[in-house]
């Protein structure tokens, strides 16, 4: 039996990155490092840089968001804006191309 306030409270962050984010493999890295997490959503590359979406527990999606203020080896984050919405109950993670 739960206990009051024991829920886990499900969030969705949705993220633009920029700064050296394209050709690095940060899209196939971002995919990896969600999924190890347990975080649905998706990646993309966009004109400006690289866009995310991030759905699952709240320390889940806040790790990965730490994670690509960073991004891999070979990336060079200049920015990472966060808008939170409503999630919508993604499962898994994929790349859009």
């Amino acid at each position: 039996m739960e206990e009051a306030g024991s829920a886990v409270q499900v969030v969705r962050a949705h993220l633009s990155i920029s700064g050296l984010v394209q050709g690095v493999y940060f899209r196939a890295s971002t995919a990896e490092a969600a999924r190890a997490m347990g975080v649905s959503g998706w990646v993309r590359n966009t004109r400006d840089g690289v866009e995310a979406v991030f759905e699952g527990p709240r320390p889940a999606v806040d790790r990965a968001i730490a994670w690509c203020h960073k991004g891999p080896p070979a990336a060079a984050v200049e920015r990472v804006d966060t808008i939170w919405e409503e999630p919508e109950g993604l499962r898994g993670f994929s790349i859009r191309h």
